[in-house]
């Protein structure tokens, strides 16, 4: 029997883990999974879960026969494109941004690992549709941690729009939720992952912002002093933008605007009205380590100094130099180097208000906020994560994504520091089960981490005599088993598809994802098909938030700090315009052979 059936022709796209009260039976999921626990990788039963968890919110109906592709919205139909040349763009006296609609990204057949074949568009049917979401860092821009003085090295390390990230994000749901349809199939979107660096600095605040943003709520990204910024954008430092002064600052002499009531609005309350489609979460280094890089949750000095009234905004560049080549180098995984720099620096640090919220979470706190029913959201109940992660102290878990497709969601960070990934040796095991006690299922797998960027062997300091595993390791895994189609992940804000070939059709398409802090700030809708000629294709497209193109200096509403996000992202001193790929790393079609 074919393991593959149309998502589009279910009827009822009911979760698997179906509440209680519906109907009673346990119904073929078309669309939103189901977790399954970590401990034993198999299905649980409705009475199980919902004992477990609760209810989980059931995902869009399927629609019916006829589906007709959507892709208003989408990069196939416009893309944000700069106009003209020179430093910061602006387009006349309101001072609009230069960016235009420009023409749409034109769809690119990939054949690296099978040669497609004719009139498959006639016969493909529907696997499933999915939404990515990565590396949203939604910042707490006033925190004490932050490493915003290696701006002296390094114009990159702060970014003038950051203070905008979570009017970004929500505007990013926004569009996600507009969307009626696939680009390619016309299939119903059926769920959202978010591949990890969801928060920028492992903060309490940040984690909340998060947990608002994808499932709905009303937040307020300020901590500290409720009545007003503190933080290095009104500090009077020329290194930084300060947007409501007249402060001729670096960034203003190449053009930055002076935006009165710029920060208030900043810092007022946001309202995201949550994802309309369930979604699903995996951990990134930004989620589980102080600063992205340290491993040192149980470390009182950074703890304290996170909650504390003293934040460090201005160092010379010889020593923002030398921290930014330590933390790059990982000889410095639990931050001692950090902490002696900020004792060393204590007469320059600057008073601001102290705030119990910017305290680092643990593992087991993510994993609390996502099982709260106050973030259920759309569902389901965990968002991937279930009490048996919480128990057993783990960050990684499998799905039903379809009848014939799981999602499998792996965590990649290195407790024992440094920002590259690895995976210890008991969850390579456990993958690797996994995926052959769901032989006849086709698989993707989610993470953070790229296969290149998982370099960092650092062992977990909760188990010192368990080996860590690289890129490669996982790749050797991954290939090793039929039924893998792709590999999802983002961390290195850039758009790149790689395709992986082994040896008897064991191979898979590795698709990462460019970030939404750095322009041109994307998220990817994935859609796969059977074409029935004993071909999969995994259709790619890009899509960007539903901020306007055009700013106005005099609207900071919502809406209008969203498209300043886009706009202050495009013109950051430093940004790489590289960050979408080539062609075939955006709108793609990737062929595979059936395994």
């Amino acid at each position: 029997m074919s393991r593959t059936r149309s998502v589009a022709s279910s009827t009822h796209g009911v979760n698997r883990r179906t509440v209680l009260a519906a109907a009673g039976a346990v119904s073929v999921s078309a669309g939103v999974g189901y977790a399954l626990r970590p401990s034993d990788s198999q299905a649980a039963t409705a009475t199980e879960a919902a004992a477990a968890e609760g209810p989980v919110a059931v995902s869009r109906q399927a629609a019916p026969a006829g589906l007709a592709p959507f892709t208003r919205g989408t990069t196939l139909d416009t893309v944000s494109v700069p106009v003209g040349t020179g430093g910061y763009r602006r387009l006349g006296p309101g001072g609009y941004l230069r960016l235009g609609e420009g023409p749409a990204w034109q769809r690119v057949v990939r054949t690296e690992l099978a040669e497609p074949r004719s009139a498959r568009a006639a016969r493909r049917t529907t696997m499933a549709a999915f939404v990515q979401f990565t590396d949203l860092h939604l910042t707490d821009v006033q925190h004490p941690l932050r490493l915003e003085y290696m701006r002296s090295a390094d114009r990159h390390a702060w970014r003038p729009h950051e203070a905008l990230s979570v009017q970004g994000a929500t505007s990013l749901v926004e569009r996600i939720n507009a969307l009626r349809g696939a680009p390619v199939t016309g299939s119903p979107l059926h769920f959202v992952m978010t591949t990890g660096d969801n928060t920028d600095n492992n903060a309490h605040s940040e984690l909340e912002w998060f947990m608002k943003v994808m499932s709905g709520g009303r937040m307020t990204p300020n901590t500290g002093d409720p009545r007003h910024y503190e933080g290095v954008q009104n500090s009077g430092l020329p290194l930084y933008w300060q947007p409501d002064s007249a402060t001729r600052d670096s960034d203003k002499q190449h053009g930055f605007p002076h935006i009165e009531g710029f920060l208030a609005a900043a810092i007022r309350e946001v309202r995201s009205p949550g994802l309309n489609l369930p979604w699903y979460s995996t951990v990134g280094n930004h989620d589980s380590l102080p600063l992205g890089c340290y491993a040192s949750h149980s470390d009182p000095f950074l703890t304290d100094f996170a909650v504390g009234g003293k934040k460090l905004m201005d160092l010379p560049t010889a020593r923002s130099k030398a921290l930014q080549d330590q933390i790059r180098s990982s000889d410095d995984p639990r931050g001692i180097g950090f902490r002696e720099l900020i004792q060393a620096h204590a007469r320059d640090l600057r008073s601001v208000t102290p705030d119990e919220n910017r305290a680092p979470f643990t593992r087991a706190d993510y994993l609390k906020a996502h099982l709260d029913p106050a973030y259920a959201g759309a569902g389901p109940v965990g968002h991937g994560y279930s009490t048996a992660n919480l128990d057993s102290g783990t960050q990684y878990y499998t799905f039903r994504i379809s009848d014939d497709v799981i999602g499998i969601s792996i965590d990649t960070t290195d407790p024992g520091g440094h920002y590259q990934g690895s995976i210890g040796a008991a969850q390579l095991r456990w993958l690797n089960r996994t995926l052959q006690e769901h032989k006849d299922s086709y698989a993707v797998v989610f993470s953070h981490h790229t296969s290149e960027s998982m370099t960092n062997t650092h062992r977990d300091p909760a188990h010192p005599d368990e080996q860590r595993h690289d890129g490669a390791d996982v790749v050797a895994l991954l290939s090793g088993h039929r039924n893998v189609l792709a590999w999802v992940n983002g961390h290195i804000h850039r758009n790149v598809i790689t395709a992986h070939a082994a040896p008897d059709d064991r191979s898979f398409w590795e698709i990462s994802t460019a970030s939404h802090i750095d322009f041109p700030q994307l998220a990817r809708v994935i859609e796969l098909v059977d074409n029935n000629d004993g071909t999969i294709s995994l259709f790619t497209t890009m899509v960007e938030s539903a901020a306007p193109n055009r700013t106005d200096y005099a609207d900071l509403s919502q809406t209008g700090l969203a498209a300043l996000y886009r706009e202050l992202s495009f013109n950051a001193p430093g940004a790489r315009m590289d960050l979408s790929g080539d062609a075939g790393d955006r709108n793609v079609e990737l062929v595979l052979k059936k395994g």
